[in-house]
């Protein structure tokens, strides 16, 4: 009895590790904070008002700038220190004031219209949206009790699917169609710099849910001679720009049928669903493709988890994308998983290039 006392007396924390083992668990449930704190900079364009004040802004600048009522400008400090010290913003002593400059993040944050810019403020809207955080709330009722485990978390929370949610809802539906464009620009402009080989000698090319067509048009505008076509919902179609005279649009079921093209572009798609209706996809796909002799391939731009950089930020990102995805009850794959679902759906071989930081581009050949 004395010697199993003793045991659990060796293996009780120090007063150290017990305060260290506090911070990191409170750590943890304030991770919160910093998606809201992103989400309150976006919304009071804080980005925008250091740019046009000469790239620097003191908290009165950024006070007068963003409508802030008189009542909250330590609030607003606060705010700026938590923005700051995760990174979002720079702040220097100048003559004993906060002086705040932007980062490459806030640069992100900027509102750009042109198809040059990199903004991914609608984006980021999109993966710190309420709607898909209160849904990981219901992760226990959707692991443990029988009815909710026959549908997604999104639905468990809000009685309806994510793409119900968006097709219903203007508002929310305009928010995620402008983050994808934002995506897709970023992506394209970096597949275009770093590999755009992967479009040499192709003729023509349909992207398979691809929104308003900005992946495409940016193709067209790289590859004029590639003939490009969007395939998504009719809802989705309606709401497109005319974007470029090389694009098509067509309504569609990518379930159902998709129209043959040298090359099927599938961007941020298939982690959306599990593997029976990627299978599915994907043999459709290969239907609508020629040879492989004959240039015919599918593109993916998905996360590979485990394949990309080694830092640790892109690393974990591919983990918690992976938890993000599980609202509709979507997957990041690793892999052996990518090859399962390739083999299944009838593909002979595949090549990843891991060019994107935490996701990949994944050639797939018939």
């Amino acid at each position: 009895m004395a010697q199993r006392v003793q045991e659990e007396d060796e293996q009780m924390m120090s007063t150290d590790d017990l305060i260290q083992a506090q911070i990191k668990l409170y750590h943890h449930c304030f991770a919160f904070i910093k998606s809201t704190a992103l989400w309150a900079a976006i919304d009071l364009r804080i980005a925008d008002v250091i740019h046009r004040n000469g790239g620097a802004a003191t908290l009165s600048d950024l006070a007068l700038n963003v409508g802030l009522h008189p009542t909250k400008l330590s609030h607003l400090r606060r705010l700026m220190r938590v923005l700051t010290v995760t990174g979002v913003f720079a702040v220097e002593d100048r003559n004993g004031e906060a002086m705040y400059t932007l980062t490459r993040v806030s640069r992100l944050l900027l509102n750009g219209d042109g198809e040059g810019t990199h903004a991914l403020s609608q984006m980021a809207r999109v993966l710190a949206n309420p709607l898909a955080v209160i849904s990981h709330f219901s992760i226990h009722e959707w692991f443990t009790t029988e009815k909710a485990t026959t549908m997604t978390p999104f639905e468990v929370a809000h009685g309806c699917t994510r793409w119900e949610m968006i097709a219903n809802d203007a508002k929310d539906g305009s928010v995620f169609n402008a983050g994808m464009v934002e995506d897709s620009r970023v992506a394209m402009d970096i597949i275009l710099k770093e590999s755009c080989g992967i479009f040499q000698g192709i003729s023509s090319l349909i992207d398979v849910g691809g929104g308003h067509g900005a992946a495409a048009a940016a193709i067209a505008m790289a590859f004029p001679n590639i003939k490009c076509t969007v395939l998504d919902l009719p809802h989705i179609v309606a709401e497109a720009p005319a974007t470029h005279s090389n694009i098509q649009f067509v309504s569609g079921d990518l379930f159902k049928f998709i129209p043959a093209a040298d090359v099927v572009l599938l961007k941020c798609l298939l982690h959306c669903w599990q593997d029976d209706d990627c299978v599915k996809i994907l043999r459709l796909c290969k239907e609508a493709i020629p040879a492989r002799d004959a240039g015919g391939k599918v593109i993916i731009i998905e996360v590979v988890v485990g394949i990309g950089s080694e830092e640790i930020v892109p690393k974990e990102m591919q983990l918690l994308f992976d938890v993000f995805m599980m609202y509709v009850d979507g997957i990041e794959r690793e892999e052996y998983e990518w090859k399962k679902i390739f083999l299944e759906a009838g593909f002979s071989d595949y090549k990843i290039t891991p060019v994107l930081g935490a996701r990949s581009i994944i050639e797939v050949y018939p």
